[in-house]
């Protein structure tokens, strides 16, 4: 059965409309026979049309041994169909002017594609049939893997992402969470095609999916279009997935030696999922400590006061089941001992001092402030319905945001810093010249 709920998300947008104008963005919500969920979104400023799929299709329904599963399956998906080649649908996509890209992260795979309103037929067919009728065929699988391989190689050459790789692995040791999205040269080159099939075949499912339209359309016109182009996509019969959180490591200092001028360093622990209730007294407290640039007690303390790193940043980033507490900078060799400690100084400060009235109400103005340029595109317009619905924030999500933030106080972000910012959990990671670096 059909469901459709008509929304209405209100924007403050005094940051970017003058004389404190507010805006409001209009969201229509159905669910098709299928499950496939549709969020709309018209915006008829231009004849164009933006599309963001979401599939619950990422690295994490990798098996363990076919590392890399996931990501190889979402990038073959424009790689050719039953009815076109690879090369035919690039033509495709060049004559209509339209552009169509996929990918794949730890817990979602995603589809997206804008192209004008005249060319909508077009551009839902092509949807349609990398949904449903991807082949697979074996020279782009050779070809795609060579360059996932060389994305490979090439990240264990850069010192950020062998310190976020090497944390992420502490982290989650017996996790796909703890290994990387794109897999390893061995796991990579080990896919068969019939496994690409089997995953394609098991994960790319209209009910597990979510698809968010913005642009100059009506909720009826997609609904419409979906219903001829996707009459083929059918659902599974599977239940709610629950899948079990994945357990953490022990706390750790991990040493990578690596001839480097400036050390990579990372620190952290496990953080909370994304619909935890502490959420939003988490992210004003994060913003204090190291997520509000130079406003943030990390940056005076490590850049302005020492001048020992030119960026340091800390975020609680949040996914469905899991999430992460990560502090990341780079600093010279000789200094990494020294930013480190000055880290988990006030890591100890935050969590005995609490915050001032002044840092409180500067981080409650800046997100709720910052939050309508989210929403100055139509690509961010439809990326964020999208990822509201997995997250299952609400239809009314815009409207609550503001108030909450606003109730967080004093004693929420203490309370916060001293159960969810823990040093005795603290992974640190450090890539450098360790020799220089004669860390203790």
């Amino acid at each position: 059965m059909r469901k459709q709920v008509r929304i209405f998300l209100f924007c403050c947008l005094a940051v970017l409309l003058p004389n404190s104008a507010q805006a409001r963005l209009e969201a229509q919500r159905s669910v098709l026979e299928n499950g496939l969920v549709l969020l709309t979104s018209e915006q008829r400023a231009l004849p164009m049309v933006t599309f963001n799929l979401l599939l619950k299709a990422g690295s994490r329904y990798d098996s363990r041994g076919e590392d890399g599963l996931a990501n190889l399956t979402s990038r073959l998906l424009t790689h050719g169909t039953k009815r076109r080649t690879a090369v035919e649908i690039s033509e495709t996509l060049d004559f209509i002017g339209a552009n169509l890209s996929a990918g794949c992260s730890e817990e979602l795979a995603t589809v997206s594609l804008t192209l004008l309103k005249k060319h909508l037929p077009i551009g839902l067919e092509l949807l349609a049939e990398i949904l449903t009728e991807s082949v697979f065929p074996q020279e782009e699988i050779e070809r795609q893997k060579q360059m996932v391989i060389a994305s490979i190689k090439g990240k264990l050459e850069d010192p950020g992402e062998i310190a976020q790789m090497k944390f992420m692995e502490a982290l989650y040791p017996r996790s796909p969470y703890g290994r990387p999205v794109e897999g390893t040269e061995a796991s990579v080159k080990a896919i068969p095609r019939e496994d690409l099939s089997k995953f394609y075949e098991r994960y790319y499912r209209p009910d597990r999916a979510i698809l968010a339209v913005v642009g100059d359309v009506s909720h009826q016109e997609m609904l419409a279009g979906l219903e001829g182009a996707f009459k083929r996509w059918k659902g599974g019969t599977s239940g709610r997935e629950v899948l079990p959180a994945p357990a953490t490591g022990p706390p750790d200092f991990i040493r990578v030696d690596k001839k480097i001028t400036q050390a990579n360093i990372v620190i952290g622990h496990e953080g909370v999922r994304r619909g935890h209730p502490d959420y939003y007294a988490i992210q004003v407290m994060s913003y204090i400590l190291g997520g509000g640039g130079f406003s943030s007690r990390l940056m005076e303390s490590i850049r302005n006061q020492r001048g020992l790193a030119y960026s340091v940043y800390s975020s609680f980033y949040s996914e469905k089941d899991v999430g992460t507490f990560e502090v990341t900078m780079q600093t010279k060799n000789q200094t990494a001992e020294e930013a480190i400690r000055i880290t988990k100084e006030e890591i100890r400060r935050l969590r005995e001092d609490g915050v001032s009235e002044e840092e409180l109400a500067a981080a409650k103005s800046y997100l709720t402030g910052s939050f309508p340029l989210r929403l100055d595109t139509n690509a961010r317009i439809a990326g964020f319905l999208s990822h509201m619905e997995h997250f299952e924030l609400g239809l009314n999500y815009v409207d609550r945001y503001p108030d909450l933030i606003g109730a967080v106080s004093r004693e929420d972000v203490r309370r916060v810093a001293e159960r969810y910012v823990r040093p005795e959990r603290l992974i640190v990671v450090v890539v450098a010249d360790q020799e220089k670096a004669a860390l203790k």
